[in-house]
């Protein structure tokens, strides 16, 4: 499942994306039409900074902005960055892996084999979605 702080983050990133042309935009802004509380949006949009998406300038004129084209930027990785894995359990973890308190042995276990392959979809399809593919959600519904 997605934390809040996932879905904020995807949500903030969306809205740039829309605004990608038009340049900085303020967080008060951001945070308004995403419905995001604005401290925890700064806390998210300077780790998206760090993290090379995001741009911002402080000062009256200042706001965010992507650093990337919406192009480069999947939805796999935001949610890498701000969640830190793709995987459902630790052990299926490509980058952040550990084994599993209480479990089997990892060769033996049949749900880390499962996650694992569940995982590598999952990847398959957030990598393949960026920012820029237009989300209609009726669109997806349909499908």
């Amino acid at each position: 499942m997605l934390s809040q702080k996932t879905r904020y983050t995807i949500r903030a990133l969306m809205h740039l994306a829309d605004k990608y042309q038009q340049g900085l935009v303020p967080l008060q802004d951001i945070a308004e039409a995403q419905n995001i509380p604005s401290k925890f949006l700064t806390v998210i949009l300077s780790e998206m900074t760090r993290a090379g998406i995001v741009a911002s300038q402080r000062g009256r004129d200042g706001g965010y902005e992507l650093a990337l084209a919406p192009v480069d930027i999947s939805y796999g990785d935001i949610i890498r960055i701000s969640r830190g894995s793709l995987a459902l359990v630790p052990c299926a973890s490509r980058f952040a892996h550990e084994t599993c308190k209480n479990c089997l042995d990892e060769a033996d276990c049949r749900l880390r084999a499962l996650m694992l392959r569940v995982r590598d979809e999952t990847a398959a399809v957030l990598d393949r979605i960026t920012l820029a593919d237009a989300i209609d959600p009726e669109e997806l519904l349909a499908a």
